[in-house]
């Protein structure tokens, strides 16, 4: 659709629908005007006049939290953090809290749901050992760690701790391990306080835990498992672990222990993956892992299990890589890319392309091609995996991701991870992100169920509303709608979606409509990024602007480069206004260049005008001159799940 077409949502009208409702009996209408009955019937069988009666889809975006560690997980305890799962509930529902280092914080907004992801390994050990357990000092070790911490070097203690437990030099004894009493008191505990935050239809309090496989020296594997169900069934198995005897580094058991969960109990339960750019090529394998082949087990047991991918958080973004993309000019967005996880490896260009999203889902298509099933046709989300026992995303209220990052004048200078293959200071961490989740209820059963289907959206830490609907029948006229979500479920599927075998002579279309968030800044631009498998097998990606802000001034040039937005912010000052940008675009885009013999995907990515980074609020709030390098401003965004074409099933 051309830009100047673009007309005003309002958030009520990405979401609404009529639905047809079964006809009442006649002796069920009762009628003081003297109607016929038989008429009213009729009229009863008539789609009804209300719009919403009926409506059986989601109205309106869930924003919560997928990724939260407190106290319980063994590094974030280690290293200073005392808040538990009750405090991060608290603090996801609007209440203020205080901080690990003794300073107030609140959220702008209340989440609408959160899952706390404490790492299963030497679950609760921290605070036991903290509280002087004496069955833990009765080992020479941890009562030694425990004198040192009581004389005022609790640092040099959490490092010896944390490297112990790193090298395999942590004493067995006293770990925390399912079936243990420890950790079997802490898994009911993280339960309870799940079940006590949990409000159905106000709040939901996901059950959850991060398994943390770390391969070699650390390259990452990390999954966040969330549940569908209650605590009842929840508490009948202890979470998967990573450290012998009773785990597993390899996912293939994880997903094991994710089978035995539901045969056992009944429920269901998935797994997220995330931070593939930490990985060093092996989150996205497509000829071996684990130093087997990648066959149709594998793809088959990893569609099943892995029906979502954490796209962004604060270790980085990993929608793509501009040496992957090199034509996206947004693709160099917060990138971390130096090394593995614990900086101990340094990354390789040829590790890359199984290290992000884009790439992923290319790569996901061949193996399609070649074993039945696409292993890497996942949704997006994103999250934060803050380790401070509250979720910190936004960038005036960024909190870090550490204890000892909180706020503080010496963070913007300061090395998050620094080793002998290079430094990743603590300003390149960033403040993200969010899940945007388009369920009909704010229940666990409902938000599963989104997440099942792929109907999410991951954003940066701003809360974007973003609909993204594919079809054969979309047109220009249907981006005037005051309602594209009716349009949109009538006429094609929805975000996470499939499109299969075209309409002779048809091309997919789709329908985007996004707004702002509330309180955030105004929209950029709205693009379709297509990729796919071309008819010589290779992969192949565009990406398109369908709809942009200030419009009717700014064009594309001849070669069709839509102009920059230009920027409001004031570094100095850490303000911008919404002077440029729209609140509100929406637009209908038809592939020009489908071929209906080829797979492809398409997912949409929302853009926000430049705003000051949480760098510029450091340096207002505290006075101070950052380094050249420090990155000062930010274009948050928004990233839908893909719709995939499918030439035949």
């Amino acid at each position: 659709m051309k830009p100047d077409r673009l007309k005003t949502i309002v958030l009520a009208a990405i979401a609404a629908s009529p639905s047809a409702t079964p006809a009442l009996a006649q002796q069920d209408i009762a009628d003081p005007h003297g109607h016929d009955p038989a008429a009213l019937t009729t009229l009863n069988k008539a789609p009804p006049y209300s719009p919403n009666a009926g409506r059986n889809f989601p109205d309106r975006p869930l924003f919560g939290e997928t990724h939260l560690h407190t106290t319980l997980s063994f590094d974030a305890g280690t290293f200073g953090a005392r808040l538990g799962p009750r405090d991060a509930y608290r603090f996801a529902k609007g209440q203020e809290i205080v901080s690990n280092t003794g300073q107030p914080v609140r959220i702008s907004r209340p989440l609408d749901f959160t899952a706390v992801t404490d790492h299963s390994d030497n679950m609760g050990f921290f605070n036991e050992f903290a509280a002087g357990n004496p069955d833990i000092l009765a080992n020479a070790q941890a009562k030694g760690w425990y004198d040192l911490m009581q004389s005022g070097k609790g640092a040099e203690a959490a490092i010896q701790i944390i490297t112990a437990f790193s090298n395999g030099s942590f004493p067995i004894e006293i770990m925390s391990q399912p079936g243990t009493k420890l950790y079997q008191d802490t898994w009911k505990d993280i339960i309870a306080a799940a079940e006590e935050a949990n409000d159905p239809g106000k709040f939901t309090a996901l059950i959850a835990y991060e398994w943390t496989s770390q391969v070699g020296t650390g390259d990452n594997l990390h999954r966040n498992v969330i549940y569908r169900d209650g605590g009842d069934l929840a508490v009948q198995m202890d979470p998967m672990v990573t450290l012998p005897p009773h785990g597993s580094q390899d996912p293939v058991d994880l997903w094991k222990w994710m089978g035995a969960y539901e045969q056992k109990t009944g429920g269901h339960v998935l797994a997220i993956a995330h931070n593939g750019n930490l990985s060093n090529g092996l989150m996205f394998p497509t000829i071996e892992q684990f130093g087997k082949p990648v066959d149709a087990d594998y793809v088959a047991e990893r569609a099943r299990w892995e029906k979502l991918y954490e796209v962004t958080q604060t270790k980085g973004t990993g929608e793509t890589h501009p040496n992957l993309s090199p034509n996206d000019e947004f693709a160099d967005f917060e990138i971390w890319d130096k090394g593995n996880l614990t900086m101990t490896v340094a990354k390789k260009p040829e590790m890359l392309q199984h290290e992000y999203t884009r790439m992923a889902l290319l790569n996901g298509m061949k193996l399609e091609t070649q074993f039945g099933t696409n292993p890497y046709k996942f949704g997006l989300v994103g999250s934060t995996d803050s380790h401070l026992g509250f979720s910190s995303f936004e960038e005036d209220n960024f909190f870090g991701k550490t204890v000892s990052m909180e706020p503080s004048p010496e963070r913007i200078a300061k090395p998050f991870v620094k080793t002998d293959i290079g430094t990743v200071s603590e300003w390149e961490v960033g403040a993200a992100g969010l899940a945007g989740v388009w369920a009909v209820d704010n229940t666990r059963v409902s938000i599963f169920d989104a997440m099942e289907r792929k109907e999410t959206y991951a954003t940066t830490g701003t809360r974007i509303t973003v609909r993204f609907f594919g079809g054969w029948d979309f047109g220009p006229g249907d981006a005037e709608t005051r309602r594209p979500a009716q349009v949109g479920y009538s006429k094609g599927v929805p975000m996470g979606g499939d499109l299969v075998n075209a309409p002779a002579g048809k091309s997919p279309s789709f329908l985007v409509a996004a707004l702002k968030d509330p309180i955030g800044a105004n929209l950029d631009r709205v693009q379709i990024i297509k990729g796919w498998i071309d008819a010589e097998g290779n992969a192949q990606e565009s990406v398109h602007d369908v709809a942009w802000g200030d419009a009717t001034t700014r064009k594309p040039d001849a070669a069709g480069k839509l102009p920059s937005v230009g920027t409001t912010v004031d570094i100095a000052d850490a303000s911008y206004t919404n002077t440029i940008g729209d609140p509100e675009l929406i637009a209908v885009w038809t592939d020009p260049d489908f071929d209906p013999a080829l797979k492809a995907f398409y997912y949409a990515r929302v853009i926000e005008i430049p705003t000051p980074r949480w760098t510029a609020r450091d340096a207002k709030f505290y006075g101070l001159t950052p380094g050249q390098d420090v990155r000062m401003t930010i274009t948050e965004r928004a990233f839908t799940s893909p719709i995939w074409y499918i030439p035949s099933r």
